[in-house]
């Protein structure tokens, strides 16, 4: 019963973290922007552009399934 219950809020909480396309797009063009930036000024600054170049990829992101966000329509498959 305990693992059910925890399997099921396991569940609501990874649908709530879903990436819409366009906010997937975005994250993955503004990591390529932090990583380029990284390249050309020598700094290890450039590797925060892994973070959303990750989840844009996964099209899940920890922090919005904490805060309860999805940015993906309701009428959309957003399986990836």
């Amino acid at each position: 019963m305990f693992v059910a219950l925890t399997f099921q809020l396991f569940e609501e909480t990874i649908m709530k973290g879903k990436l819409g396309g366009l906010d997937r797009m975005l994250r993955i063009l503004l990591s390529m922007i932090i990583l380029g930036a990284g390249f050309y000024i020598p700094s290890w600054w450039g590797l925060i552009g892994l973070i959303p170049l990750l989840t844009g990829i996964m099209g899940y992101c920890p922090l919005y399934a904490i805060l309860g966000i999805s940015t993906c329509r309701k009428g959309d498959v957003c399986d990836t």
